[in-house]
């Protein structure tokens, strides 16, 4: 029997030892660890962080405004009982002397966040935070603390990509975007160099806050030329801001962003948690090459900040491991090749074109031609009968419509230019996405397009037959 009670003994201390071995790596070198977590131990990972706060202690007496107190034992539970956020009024990285486990969880998140974007691609990083805010008022915090940088620049150089929030992120800052127009080539809408360069040598660089450019887009938009726009913004010693929001999980988009800090100027990159490591929304991941800029932005952030986003991503990271979330890089990679292989049966069969956008590695594109001449609305029917037959994600976009975003008018709102030259429908491969997802939705989308084609041809009939009455009509009179 006591043997026994000694071989259990020593199991447990076993077990605790192991456990403070996972704890030194994490802690010690900041890394991700290859293998995952199991659940169990995140949860005694994060017990032994909440009881590093004052609010967790035992015989505390809080008499501050703000003490970690909260009134539901669901909402304490819910947050592990890390209460106290992450920061302190003046700095969203500073340590929190009566939150320890806290600020150690916000420096735990940051550096595992930059060990995966080395990963992912983007070998030379130097410097990341967690921002509890989506990507669009993280991009607005980038150019306010561009603002004390540059006090005399009012534009901003924006290759177009007709998404409200990376724009409106530009005017909430009080900046003016200039709106370049991308340029077709082939199906693709790509950069326009040269009239970037030509804006710039219009409006003076010193009048330019930076250029804000784009990574992830949906097709036929592609993402931008980042090479050529990091020298450009090197050459003229302007500043370079990278929406970056769901490309983390392309090797492709991160590659770019690599190549355009080696041969050129890339101040920060963007990126959204929910959309790359697919946590709740709310969160985004400000990242740069150079450490001091990157610690300005986040001193930038006034006051405390929630640590949920932080939180969300570290759990899912450590449940992941490093080869969990490179498995799942490799399977979106899969499935975008069999998206693109199966839409283009889809699309043949229908006779319509899976549209040529081979710089786009997340998104693709079929065109909507026979919708279209049938029946402008035809296009936006077949948006409504997806939805409601549960297609989420899918976009369809009609020929010419007309938006107008903070007094600011685009034509062809959606298709990332005036006049592109024909109706399309989206769908894209992102992080997660399974086999299954890909069959159903081409599987629901065929039933959809061969409904929208027997209205279209009843609706022709119709009018065929109400003009050939009104033709009788007339010659009756």
């Amino acid at each position: 029997e006591n043997t026994n009670c000694c071989s259990e003994w020593e199991r447990r201390v076993t077990l605790i030892k192991q456990f403070h071995i996972y704890l030194y790596f994490i802690i010690i070198k900041g890394k991700c660890p290859e293998d995952g977590w199991d659940e169990s131990t995140i949860e005694l990972f994060l017990h032994e962080l909440a009881i590093m706060d004052s609010n967790n202690f035992l015989g505390n007496c809080g008499v501050g405004e703000r003490e970690g107190r909260v009134a539901s034992g669901l909402v304490a539970r819910r947050h592990y009982r890390l209460i106290h956020g992450i920061g302190r009024s003046g700095d969203i990285s500073a340590v929190q002397p009566k939150a320890a486990g806290s600020s150690l969880l916000n420096k735990l998140t940051n550096s595992v966040v930059l060990d995966i974007i080395k990963l992912a691609g983007v070998r030379t990083v130097t410097n990341c935070f967690v921002v509890p805010m989506a990507t669009g008022m993280s991009l607005t915090l980038c150019f306010l603390t561009l603002r004390h940088k540059r006090p005399k620049a009012k534009y901003i150089i924006w290759p177009r990509i007709d998404q409200k929030s990376c724009f409106k992120s530009m005017i909430t800052a009080g900046f003016e975007p200039v709106v370049i127009e991308n340029v077709l080539e082939g199906d693709e809408l790509r950069t326009d160099i040269e009239a970037v360069e030509a804006k710039i040598k219009a409006l003076g660089a010193e009048n330019i806050l930076c250029v804000h450019s784009t990574t992830s887009c949906f097709a036929p938009r592609v993402p931008d030329r980042l090479e050529e726009l990091a020298v450009i913004c090197a050459n003229y010693d302007i500043p370079h801001i990278v929406n970056n929001a769901y490309g983390v999980q392309s090797s492709k988009c991160m590659h770019l962003i690599q190549q355009g800090a080696r041969v050129g100027r890339i101040d920060a990159f963007v990126q959204s948690l929910d959309k790359n490591f697919m946590v709740p929304v709310g969160g985004a991941i400000i990242a740069g090459f150079n450490e001091s800029f990157i610690q300005d932005i986040s001193k930038m952030y006034p006051g405390r900040a929630s640590a949920s986003p932080s939180l969300d991503v570290l759990i899912t990271l450590l449940s992941l491991g490093a080869s969990g979330y490179k498995q799942l890089l490799k399977e979106r990679k899969e499935m975008f090749s069999y998206l693109s292989s199966e839409l283009k049966k889809l699309a043949d069969n229908h006779n319509e074109r899976l549209l040529d956008t081979p710089h786009n590695p997340i998104s693709l594109a079929m065109s909507l031609k026979n919708l279209d001449e049938n029946n402008d609305a035809a296009v936006t029917q077949l948006g409504s009968m997806l939805f409601t037959r549960q297609v989420s994600g899918a976009r369809v976009v009609p020929c010419g419509s007309v938006q107008t975003v903070n007094n600011y008018t685009f034509k062809g709102f959606m298709s990332h230019a005036n006049d592109y030259p024909c109706a399309y429908l989206n769908a894209a491969s992102a992080i997660g996405i399974k086999k299954q997802d890909v069959d159903v939705f081409l599987k629901r989308l065929d039933k959809c397009l061969k409904t929208s084609r027997k209205e279209a041809k009843k609706e022709k009939s119709v009018n065929e037959i109400s003009n050939s009455n009104t033709g009788t009509e007339q010659l009756e009179d």
